[in-house]
């Protein structure tokens, strides 16, 4: 799958798609097929991390 490359549109496709099909980040790269190292890097560039209880970006 191909994701926004802009980081905040990212932000907001993640956690829109971690909120209403996916229980978790795990999950969603399953899902998505895409690389969980890669996506929580492109956010912690941004400074957002993964809240696995809150299943969100933050």
């Amino acid at each position: 799958m191909i994701l926004p490359n802009d980081p905040m549109i990212l932000l907001s496709y993640i956690n829109t798609q971690l909120r209403d099909n996916f229980s978790s980040l795990d999950d969603l790269c399953a899902g998505l097929g895409i690389s969980k190292e890669e996506l929580t890097g492109k956010l912690a560039a941004i400074d957002y991390a993964y809240d696995a209880e809150k299943n969100t970006f933050y």
